[in-house]
């Protein structure tokens, strides 16, 4: 029996496809270590709060 995504699951499916995506642009454009770095690099700056949200400046 398959259960229904709920409508948060179904946004973080859109959203991994969407980072899936530009990873495969990436690596075609630039290579396997620029595409892996540029995603660790982006991961970092989440997890050091260096994004800001929508409108506002980051610092």
């Amino acid at each position: 029996m398959t259960q229904a995504l709920s409508s948060e699951e179904q946004s973080k499916d859109r959203y991994f496809e969407s980072l899936a995506k530009i990873a495969e642009e990436m690596v075609d454009d630039h290579g396997k270590d620029f595409a892996a770095g540029a995603l660790i690099l982006a991961a970092r700056w989440v997890a050091e709060n260096r994004i800001g949200k929508k409108g506002e400046a980051t610092h």
